[in-house]
């Protein structure tokens, strides 16, 4: 999860830094990490896939059949 939210983080950066797109500050808290990215583009980068993973486990758990190729 991290080698992907860290390649996001980068390409929002570069994005931000290009004047591709910006965050409207009335739309966001204001509290900013390293590049100028809000918090909530660092929440969501680790929010997504994290709900993503719990969604695949509790799947699983309901369906006992379904292999998704980590079965051991």
């Amino acid at each position: 999860m991290l080698p992907t939210a860290l390649f996001f983080l980068i390409w929002d950066a570069y994005a931000i830094n290009r004047g591709h797109w910006y965050f409207d500050k009335n739309q966001i808290l204001e509290i900013f990490g390293p590049f100028g990215i809000p918090l909530e583009e660092f929440l969501f980068f680790m929010i997504v896939p994290l709900a993503a993973l719990l969604t695949i486990e509790a799947v699983r758990t309901v369906k006992k059949h379904w292999e998704v190729g980590d079965e051991s």
